[in-house]
Parts: structure tokens; sequence; C-alpha cells
């Protein structure tokens, strides 16, 4: 963890003009409340007694119930409501959501607060400057627009860049025609009603030559289609979308193409067999419209995939990640945690490895195994958690369907056995290949040639050495070395015979 500077933020919220539109006996009880500059919303739902929500608590204001005179007050002193059942407040940032019956009268109100926070996207300043695309991820209320807000003020003002906000709801920018001094000299054109955002932001490209387009919640298979055009046209693009990470991201079929879109693919049986996997698998279709993915944990914290289209492979091949936290500490100093490098997870599986191999069962009769051992006068170190294991034990069952513990051990690299079944000769093969009965100091002959392979992929990968040889090893360690290399993108093959038979690493394109 490194720091990268101390972030000061200032807060405009116009509280007032929200207050006034409030009635008279709820107003009062919200102005009372000690932790007003923190309000989020007063909710007004009709027969039911006003509330007041902030980050931690909710609040109820009265005892008396919100009755019709009480939405219709509200309702006269906001702008008319739109398609999409929101208003606002003219030259303010406030949202005003409306709740209908089937009639089309409103029942019920939630008056959100809008605030323009400068200063918020100091976390990934550098990211929106780099000119390329990004999107923020996150739940509802915990600032995605507000941040967006932001950005769109940074490039604009900071970054002198030609900048237009498709402003759907009017949230971005605030109500009525004069946009809110919060985006700085950001342009802003405001959309009749939601159905019409697509045409809008391919509108806003053709006719204004922006350098960077700004647009909340893309949401439909057409905003998605209009944002891959934006970016194909060398628009940079600032947006967000429904989900809190990039896995929800890549289930959603409406939204999935915003990091390049998701497909079933058949492998023949040769290439499906040397990948370990089965024959249909997904595959990520395209380059991503989006370059980066920022998922925003905490208003103050955030997680990044700096690259989307190796993030997307990565996932969807059940590998870890390279994901990069940050986050503002109690002092406001932002503090970045970068993906931990090979040498370093290395240095990890040294500090926790020990001399046994600690296994991890899952769908292999444990009684059966420790009676085996105990029969061949052997010791076995059993774990129950996952991360505490450095070989992964299953049957070949539950390895074909793929549950998500499978995925789990795949996902950190865990070697994994796949025992073909939970017969006794099969279960005494098993603990002869991880303890060969030759060895003085068997787990650790097991231990040094996975470590030695592991060695073996980062200097290839590096440039130290276009090919390296290992040592001869038993055909089932042979095949965990060529599934460590297979899973760092590197070619392996096995050569000489028995009993020196070994495994040679190497990239593709090089000769073995």
């Amino acid at each position: 963890m490194i720091r990268e500077g101390v972030l000061q933020k200032v807060i405009t919220d116009d509280l007032d003009a929200l207050l006034d539109i409030l009635p008279s006996h709820i107003r009062q009880p919200v102005c009372q409340q000690e932790d007003l500059s923190e309000l989020l919303e007063v909710v007004l739902d009709l027969g039911r007694p006003p509330e007041a929500r902030f980050p931690r608590r909710e609040a109820v204001l009265v005892p008396k119930e919100v009755d019709e005179s009480d939405i219709d007050y509200v309702a006269s002193r906001v702008s008319s409501f739109g398609d999409d059942n929101r208003a606002g407040i003219e030259r303010t940032l406030h949202r005003i959501s409306a709740i209908r019956n089937r009639k089309g009268r409103i029942v019920g109100l939630t008056c959100r607060v809008g605030r323009a926070v400068f200063g918020t996207i100091k976390v990934i300043e550098d990211l929106v400057q780099s000119g390329k695309s990004v999107l923020l991820l996150g739940r509802p209320g915990v600032g995605k627009t507000t941040m967006l807000r932001e950005v769109a003020r940074v490039l604009a003002d900071d970054i002198n860049k030609r900048v237009i906000i498709v402003d759907t709801s009017n949230e971005i920018a605030g109500d009525g025609d004069i946009p809110h001094p919060a985006i700085g000299h950001a342009r802003r054109m405001q959309v009749t009603t939601p159905t019409l955002q697509h045409a809008v932001m391919i509108e806003a490209v053709e006719n204004h030559m922006p350098e960077v387009i700004v647009i909340d919640e893309i949401g439909t298979e057409l905003e998605a289609q209009a944002a891959r055009t934006i970016a194909e046209r060398g628009v940079q693009l600032v947006g967000t979308a429904h989900g809190n990470t990039l896995e929800n991201l890549m289930m959603n079929p409406t939204l999935a193409d915003l990091v390049g879109g998701i497909q079933t693919v058949t492998l023949g049986d040769e290439e499906a067999r040397r990948r370990h996997t089965q024959k249909s698998i997904l595959e990520r279709m395209s380059p991503p419209t989006f370059n980066i993915v920022v998922e925003i944990q905490d208003r103050d914290k955030v997680a990044i995939h700096p690259d989307v289209g190796q993030a997307v492979d990565a996932i969807l091949r059940g590998q870890l990640t390279a994901t990069e936290v940050r986050w503002l500490n109690e002092a406001g100093e932002v503090r970045v945690e970068k993906p931990a490098t090979a040498e370093k997870k290395a240095k990890k599986k040294q500090a926790v490895g020990g001399d046994k191999c600690r296994l991890y069962l899952f769908g292999v009769n444990r009684a059966r195994l420790e009676q085996m051992a105990k029969e061949m006068d052997l010791s076995l170190d059993i774990v129950g958690n996952l991360s505490d294991a450095n070989l992964f034990i299953t049957s070949k069952n539950y390895y074909r369907r793929k549950l998500q513990k499978v995925r789990d051990a795949e996902a950190v690299n865990l070697p994994i056995y796949v025992l073909k079944s939970n017969t006794p000769p099969q279960v005494r093969q098993l603990l002869r290949n991880i303890y060969p009965v030759d060895s003085g100091d068997k787990a650790d002959r097991f231990k040094l040639a996975l470590g030695e392979a592991e060695l073996a992929v980062e200097q290839v990968k590096n440039g130290e050495d276009e090919t390296i040889e290992l040592s001869p090893q038993s055909a089932y360690i042979r095949r965990l070395q060529h599934l460590i290399a297979e899973r760092n993108a590197l070619l392996s093959q096995s050569t000489g015979k028995e009993p020196n038979r070994r495994v040679r690493i190497y990239k593709k394109g090089k000769k073995a």
C-alpha cells in the first residue's frame, strides 16, 4: 500500500431548496436531526408516517400518517414528472421520484438529496484523464452519479476537453434549462423521454463534436449499442450501468456487450482434453466498449479492473482477476493496493507452506482416505478451508460438473487431483502419487516439483529463458506442471523416457 495524495472534499447540496417543498409539520422535524448534513432522502408514503433516511439509520419524523394533501403539497412545488416518474427542483440537483397507483395518482414520493461533491474522483482521476473509456458500477445510492458529475467538471475545466452530458432525468446537471454549476463548462443535452436516450447519445456525437460523452444509467440493449458506436468513433465514454460488479455485468445479457459480450463456443475433443475443460465453454465475443471498470464498493473505496478484456477472459476461465483497490483512510489520504506480483505470491506461498501436503477434500470419502493412509503408515493433513490447502482433491463427477468449489480452486491456481472413483485401489494410487514411497521427504518432493514449475513459468514469461526443462517427475506431477504452464498461457511438453521423463516449458512460437 502506498500513499498517493491527500483528498479534500467540498460539498454543496442546496438543502434548503429541498426542505422548502415539504409541508411544515414534516420539514420541522427534519431540520431538528443532528446529522442533517448527511440526509439522503425523505420518504412520503400515503397512510404511513414520513421517514428520513441517513447512511446508517432511518428516522420516523412524526407519528401522523401522510395524507393526500401532503403528497399534493410536494408535487405542486416541483417540476412536472416525466415518463420515468421523476421530477426536480429548478437549479438544484435534488430528485423527486413518484410511486403511482393503477389510476395514475401519486401515492408515494422519494425526495432524494442531490449533492455536488468536489474532489470525489481523486481516487480515479488518473484513469479518467487517461483518455480511456471508464464504466462505473455500484449499488443504488453509493455515489455513482455524484462521481459522474465531478468527472464531467474535471474533464471540461481542468483538462479543457469538449464534454457533453446526456442527461436523461436531469440528475447530473440538475432540473431546468440552465445546468448546475457543478458540471463546470461541460455542456448538457436533455432527453425528452428515457426511451430516446440512445438516440440522443448518437445525436451528441454527430452534431456537437465532443471529445468525451458522459452518460448515466446505461440500461438497455439500444443504449449499449449506442455506447459501442460512440467508442468506435474514438470518443471517450464515461458512464454508469446497473450492476455492482464486473461479474454482474457479464451475467446480464442486455449489457454484456459493454464488456465484450459472452458467447458459447464448442471445442473439438482434442482441444477440450488439452484445456481440461468441457466441450462447450464461454468466451468473450469482441473487444469491450469500456477499457476500464470501476466498482464503487463504498463512497470512499473502489475496486478497479484496469484491463476489462483481460479481466473478463480470466473470469470466464475461472482464474483470479488482477483487481486494484483504492480507498481513503481516516486522514483523507488516498491509499492503493495493487495486484500481488508473482514474486509476492511465491513468498506468501513459502510463508504458509509447511512441510506437508495440505489436502482439501471435495466429494471424496474422507474415512476411506484416512483408513488407506493408516494402512500405508502415512500422516495426512486435511484442512477445512480452501485458503489453507496446497492440493485440492475431488471426484471425477464433481470435477466434470464444474461445481463452485472446483471453480474456486481453479481461480486461485490450486493444483487439483481428480479421483476416478472412491474405490480402495484408486484411493491407494492417489496416496502413492502424493507420497512416493522412494522419497526421503515425500511431501517436500511434491512441493518442490510444483515450486520448480512456478519458478520456470515466471522466468519464461519475464524473458530470462526461452525454454526451461524441469526435473524428472512421475506422470501425476508432470500433469500438474503442464496445468501450471497452461494457466499462465505458456506451452509445455513431456520429453524423455521413464524414469527420466520430464516437462519442458516454453512460450508460444518458440521451439521446445
